[in-house]
């Protein structure tokens, strides 16, 4: 089993950064940060594999968006820089404890068994 407690969000202004923290209790093979805003589908961002540390991102955050672990890979973050007002969402931990045998849906929820409770990102311009 595997629990997710997301912390880190916060209301700022455009062009402002914010790092979001995800404490992560039992395996996990993959995990990833997810967003959603009022009306919108649930939108992968980031995906970090826990073991090679290998990372992907979705293309409308390559750039501006970090995802990364601490050494004993009990702590993911996502460090998100250049804020813009369509970033406003709340913003999902989850993680799978096996792999995916389709490559293009591991920024898809579908891919995650365990999710956070969500922490939320307003951003103003």
């Amino acid at each position: 089993q595997v629990q997710l407690v997301e912390s880190g969000g916060g209301s700022v202004q455009a062009g402002e950064s914010l790092r979001l923290s995800c404490s992560v209790s039992g395996s996990t093979y993959r995990m990833a940060w997810f967003r959603q805003a009022p009306g919108k589908e649930r939108e992968g961002v980031a995906v970090i594999y826990t073991s090679s540390g290998l990372t992907s991102y979705a293309d409308s955050v390559k750039g501006r968006f970090t995802i990364s672990q601490d050494d004993g890979k009990n702590t993911v973050y996502l460090q998100i820089d250049s804020l813009k007002p369509e970033d406003t969402a709340m913003y999902y931990c989850a993680a799978a404890r096996y792999p995916n045998p389709y490559p293009g849906t591991v920024l898809h929820q579908s891919a995650y068994t365990y999710w956070g409770q969500g922490t939320q990102v307003t951003v103003s311009s």
